[in-house]
């Protein structure tokens, strides 16, 4: 391999060999291994300098060797070295698309203008722009006969149906973006982990006027089935967000929690307080809800 390509060729070949073995072996999920476990970073740089410092002793063991050779032994050393990383494919392929004559063909094509000594040259059009140009041609026939002549679908169609894929990617997204529900589109959280945390959000904010089991003080009875502005999670997650009654009422906690938190605490209300039988109940205040 040596022989055959360049040292910036092989170093980021051999470290991005060893990379992919490595992202290939290591099961890091969605992120790359290096980020998920920063210690392979860590051996990827050490390989990269041990690449690079084999590199640097082969380079100076070789000038060392050249120095060593006869003059005869140099020149063919080096005549066969300018050879080694011929690009022969490469280069015809260049000159094909190109087509660009050599200086010492120029003649053929010199144009008899002169202009203070200035020559012209009657070159033909690069072959690749050429075949560029026949490309868009049969484009341009593929796409009339496609839109125009079999009338396939139009931009409106076209807007239409990503405009329909996009709200349904944005209804499964919303299915797990617990942080953009609402009033209207929340429901009742069933998970442990939610109802833990809407536990943690009630001890820490609401026992206050309601008592740790419910059974109310300043604010009302949250155990029986009576409710002063509508019960059921939409009701209560409403009341939590904007507050309670003008004057006298629970204030607004949607400057204080996040949509999803008050989703959280109105779910553990439903779920792990009402209908619950309270130590000391508050009387019922408000009417029965019938509704969710």
């Amino acid at each position: 391999m040596r022989n055959m390509s360049p040292w910036w060729i092989r170093v980021p070949l051999i470290f991005f060999l060893i990379f992919g073995l490595m992202e290939y072996f290591i099961d890091s999920g969605d992120k790359p291994a290096f980020i998920e476990y920063p210690i392979t970073l860590v051996f990827m740089l050490v390989v990269l300098f041990i690449l690079v410092g084999i590199e640097l002793i082969l380079k100076s063991v070789e000038n060392v060797m050249f120095q060593t050779l006869s003059p005869e032994a140099k020149e063919r050393y080096l005549a066969a070295k300018s050879k080694q990383w011929e690009w022969k494919w490469g280069k015809a392929f260049w000159k094909k698309m190109t087509g660009n004559k050599p200086i010492e063909e120029e003649k053929e094509i010199i144009l008899d203008h002169n202009y203070d000594g200035i020559r012209e040259l009657d070159n033909n059009l690069p072959p690749w722009w050429v075949y560029m140009f026949y490309a868009t041609i049969i484009f341009g026939l593929v796409y009339l006969a496609r839109f125009h002549v079999f009338n396939d679908y139009t931009q409106d169609m076209e807007y239409e149906q990503e405009v329909a894929e996009a709200k349904i990617a944005i209804e499964e997204y919303k299915k797990t973006a617990k942080g953009l529900v609402d009033a209207n589109t929340v429901e009742l959280l069933t998970e442990a982990s939610d109802i833990k945390a809407g536990g943690a959000i009630y001890s820490a904010n609401c026992v206050a006027c309601h008592m740790p089991d419910g059974g109310g003080g300043i604010g009302p009875n949250l155990t029986d089935e009576y409710w002063i502005l509508g019960g059921g999670v939409k009701n209560v997650f409403h009341t939590i967000s904007e507050g309670g009654r003008d004057g006298k009422g629970m204030i607004a906690w949607k400057q204080t929690l996040k949509p999803a938190e008050i989703a959280q605490v109105a779910s553990y209300i439903l779920s792990e307080i009402n209908g619950k039988i309270p130590a000391n109940p508050k009387a019922a205040e408000g009417e029965i809800w019938t509704g969710e």
